[in-house]
């Protein structure tokens, strides 16, 4: 066990957390750089702009900045004012972590209709967060002649509750996910749902990714094993957190604006869409348009049914065989988050 307050030690740990910060920098810098289009189509107005994007841009462009600022403090060879870039990078950082949980939240908002319990339920636990993410400055650091930016004091309590929090809440946003989108398939038979499948994938992978770089952060910060080791690992699960949040983002948004989502329903044969402003429409097999009654119709929009047709095993004629359909129910489980103003 080597001595982890003993200068030779502190020296070497010092290089490796300089080099580790720097390949965490390029890994972002690559991912951001990749994504850039995206970003560039709501510069153009080839998307249009909501609300939602708010929270992926701040997520984004706060810890893309962070990055550049702890490059800054351990390349720079000038004196600079070192407390005052590190209360920067921390506040922008825990922001990330923050801001990451509030982008699946406005997510899992809309999966549950704007259900005005969960959304209240969703605001106190985003306000719990950020009380802690506000605490104020969580570290000390310094300027040495010949070493640079140096930290040399660190408040692990608070940061390792922001972690822990952050931890907790990703499990509910996760737990809210999975009782809404599987709960809600079995009723209506949209298990076979793209949008659906696709929401709850990319939250399983969002947590699972975000616990491990926020369990091993929070490990390290309760260890306090010295200054360098309590907030080594606290970068990593910042980065890893908005990476996974602002993809989820990315592949929702652009899943919305491909067109609308067929839910497959294995049971009755039948297909539902929902469109925004218009009568509900029924297309038969023969692919004959016929407005069905509007007292069945979901009141966010258009709902569509496709009808199918097969034969029974006797050969009978396939009225026989025909699987009967419905025109929806109120159990269905409403996706069109651009119809709700929450599209991200």
């Amino acid at each position: 066990m080597p001595d982890w307050s003993s200068p030779v030690e502190l020296m070497k740990e010092a290089d490796v957390f300089t080099k580790f910060m720097h390949a965490l920098l390029g890994l972002y810098a690559y991912e951001w750089f990749l994504s850039l289009d995206f970003d560039w189509d709501f510069v153009t107005g080839k998307k249009k702009f909501r609300w939602p994007m708010i929270f992926y841009f701040a997520n984004r462009y706060l810890l893309l900045f962070a990055m550049i600022g702890i490059a800054i403090a351990l390349d720079t060879t000038d004196e600079i004012n070192c407390q005052t870039l590190y209360t920067f990078n921390q506040i922008a950082g825990d922001a990330a972590v923050g801001l990451a949980s509030i982008n699946l939240s406005i997510r899992t908002m809309a999966i549950w209709s704007q259900n005005r319990y969960i959304i209240g339920f969703l605001v106190l636990l985003m306000l719990g967060h950020w009380s802690l993410i506000l605490q104020g400055v969580q570290l000390t650091a310094t300027w040495v002649p010949g070493a640079g930016c140096v930290i040399t004091k660190t408040n692990n309590t608070i940061l390792a509750a922001i972690f822990i929090y952050s931890m907790c809440f990703d499990l509910t946003v996760l737990a809210l996910n999975t009782y809404k989108l599987l709960g809600s398939s079995t009723k209506s038979g949209y298990g076979a749902s793209r949008l659906a499948h696709m929401i709850f994938s990319d939250g399983l992978i969002f947590f699972i990714i975000a616990f491990l770089a926020n369990l091993i952060a929070t490990v390290f910060m309760l260890m306090n094993l010295n200054q360098l080791m309590s907030v080594i690992f606290n970068v990593p699960a910042a980065v890893f957190s908005t990476i996974v949040a602002c993809r989820a983002v990315r592949r929702l948004t652009n899943f919305t604006n491909q067109g609308p989502e067929i839910y497959g329903a294995s049971s009755a044969h039948s297909a539902n869409v929902q469109f925004r402003g218009a009568p509900a429409t029924s297309i038969s097999a023969r692919g004959l348009p016929t407005i069905s009654s509007f007292k069945h119709a979901p009141k966010s929009g258009v709902h569509v049914q496709m009808e199918t047709f097969t034969h029974a095993e006797d050969g009978n004629d396939y009225a026989n065989g025909r699987k009967q359909t419905h025109d929806g129910s109120e159990t269905d489980v409403e996706l069109d988050i651009e119809a709700k103003g929450a599209a991200l």
